[in-house]
């Protein structure tokens, strides 16, 4: 199993184009044997501590395999909306790790 967390900085205005291309982007990750196992849009309120910009989003998914998480990085449908992603996202932080 591999594990993904990333902190998504939205392009500011750029909301709904985002959320666009989650709607097609996270129902592929069950084909490719994964599994969106948290997506939170953190509140002010949610930080307890803080020495770096806040995300707009954070997800955290699971793939059986790195093979799964390739396969799914190459999705003909994935990358057909990958511009909506380039036009709402500014940056992402990606971390990749495996359960101890």
């Amino acid at each position: 199993m591999i594990y993904l967390t990333q902190l998504i900085f939205i392009k500011e205005g750029q909301e709904e184009v985002f959320n666009q291309f989650e709607e097609v982007a996270i129902p592929l990750i069950g084909k490719y044997n994964g599994q969106l196992l948290l997506r939170i849009r953190p509140t002010d309120d949610a930080y307890i501590e803080q020495r770096m910009e806040k995300p707009y989003e954070i997800h955290f998914v699971r793939f059986d395999s790195e093979q799964d998480l390739a396969a799914f990085q190459q999705d003909e449908s994935w990358k057909q909306f990958l511009h909506l992603k380039e036009q709402s996202v500014r940056t992402a932080i990606l971390i990749q790790g495996v359960k101890l």
